[in-house]
């Protein structure tokens, strides 16, 4: 039996401390791609909330019956759930679900106390992708308003954003099973593409009203997305409070690849430092980290 594209039988919470972290998965992800780092954070005494997006966890068609607007939904129930809970709540994703975190940031600022931007990714620029992915923003949401391509798909293809090799083969295993609750679908359909683009054309334009303080990670060999997604993230919201670090031994599935003990170090370090301001009343306790625009990325 199908299930609903708005189920969330896949989300799992792990129990904490009064400080809370929302984690968001990408597209055709799962919630399983956040469970190393949650329970990282979980350790470190947060109470994160591992949600799953409208659509996801399902079959192409659950993805297909669900928008960009019902995964921004799917965010802002997680977050007032996980909110009723803890005093001071963090939001952070993954690829997409980093972008669903600036997008409920710029939203809801006021409910935010930090967002963990995780290879952010607004256009598909990474040395794996083919050069008409690039075009994919100016070309998919078109073909969809004409009803072009709803059954296209474009198929996962090597290194699936994993550079460890073991990691990569047990992933890539487990999405072929037909399970894809346990690691995604093996494609990411046209429309659902179309649909990203056009969350991230608002994002785009809407960064500028995020002040909260931010922690973007991302590899400098992303395979997905180029660095210029990270200097994106940095270059566009208002906050001054920002910490962008680098990675450099992962590719795009920062969470699960061989950098993930780094991305929960820096994740909890943020989240200390941000959750002292909060409770002194004095939010210059969080981090600065700038990087310069003139270099191409910044050493991690």
């Amino acid at each position: 039996m199908t299930q609903s594209p708005f189920s969330v039988t896949h989300a799992f919470e792990l129990a904490g401390g009064p400080v809370g972290v929302l984690l968001i998965h990408g597209l055709t992800g799962t919630p399983a791609e956040m469970r190393v780092v949650a329970r990282g954070l979980n350790r470190a005494g947060y109470t994160v909330h591992c949600m799953q997006l409208a659509g996801h966890c399902g079959s192409f068609d659950d993805l297909l019956a669900t928008t960009w607007q019902d995964w921004r939904n799917s965010v802002r129930l997680a977050a007032e759930r996980l909110q009723r809970c803890t005093g001071t709540c963090f939001v952070g994703g993954l690829s997409m679900g980093a972008v669903l975190a600036l997008d409920y940031a710029a939203l809801y600022g006021d409910r935010v106390a930090g967002v963990l931007a995780l290879a952010p990714v607004f256009d598909h620029d990474g040395w794996s992708m083919p050069w008409y992915a690039r075009l994919g923003r100016w070309i998919l949401p078109p073909l969809k308003r004409l009803n072009i391509g709803r059954r296209c798909i474009a198929e996962e293809a090597p290194p699936y954003g994993i550079k460890d090799i073991a990691i990569r083969q047990r992933i890539v295993g487990k999405m072929h099973s037909g399970k894809s609750e346990q690691a995604g679908l093996p494609g990411t359909p046209w429309f659902a593409l179309a649909e990203m683009y056009g969350l991230v054309k608002v994002v785009r334009h809407s960064m500028r009203a995020i002040s909260c303080p931010c922690l973007v990670i991302h590899s400098d060999e992303d395979d997905v997305a180029g660095e210029n997604n990270a200097l994106l993230v940095w270059g566009s919201v208002s906050s001054t409070r920002i910490k962008l670090v680098w990675l450099s031994d992962s590719y795009h599935m920062v969470t699960i690849d061989r950098e993930r003990r780094k991305v929960i170090d820096e994740s909890i370090d943020f989240i200390r430092q941000v959750s002292v301001g909060v409770a002194s009343g004095d939010p210059t306790c969080a981090p600065v980290a700038l990087p310069s625009m003139n270099a191409s990325f910044v050493p991690a």
